[in-house]
């Protein structure tokens, strides 16, 4: 019984302490935009990632790498969606991919294999990935049509795309 009682007030005390967490995260994100960190896209074209934040439109960032079944199947599941989320949302897709030197060579047969139609940009050296203390892939963040970056979410069930899109509607009310 004690060991019941001591289990369900640790499980009490771990969900206060991680929705404190998220509180003072969210501030702190509502406060946070994209720094201004020169990626290259797919063709070798220099893109300045906070230019995305001076768009006016909803920007998804979403960190990925060749090696990673969940944030292919996450980019794929977005892909589905990308049409109709810019349609109704005025949102953008941007795939980061961090594969380091020795597989950024897979990035573009990847996508073109997939036909995704949003913009990748290479994060060889992961600094972007550092800037924004992105833990692990996949990781995405979510920034509103003014550049503040609003919401994040790491890993990916299926699925997440929908939740994604519920934080998109927030954004647009």
């Amino acid at each position: 019984m004690q060991k019941t009682s001591f289990f369900i007030a640790t499980i009490i005390i771990a969900l206060f302490s991680h929705a404190q967490e998220k509180t003072v995260l969210e501030k702190i994100l509502g406060e946070k935009t994209l720094p201004s960190i020169t990626l290259l896209d797919m063709n070798g074209k220099k893109v300045n990632v906070a230019d995305y934040g001076k768009s006016g439109k909803i920007t998804i960032l979403s960190f990925w790498a060749t090696w990673c079944i969940p944030c292919k199947k996450e980019l794929a599941n977005m892909a589905e969606l990308q049409e109709d989320w810019a349609k109704k949302y005025n949102t953008q897709i941007v795939a980061v991919s961090i594969d380091d030197s020795r597989n950024t060579t897979k990035v573009k047969p990847y996508v073109d294999g997939q036909r995704w139609e949003y913009e990748v940009l290479l994060d060889v050296n992961q600094d972007l990935k550092r800037n924004l203390n992105i833990p692990s892939v996949p990781f995405t963040i979510l920034v509103d049509s003014e550049g503040k970056i609003v919401y994040t979410h790491s890993g990916y069930t299926e699925g997440d795309e929908y939740v994604l899109e519920e934080q998109i509607q927030k954004i647009k009310k």
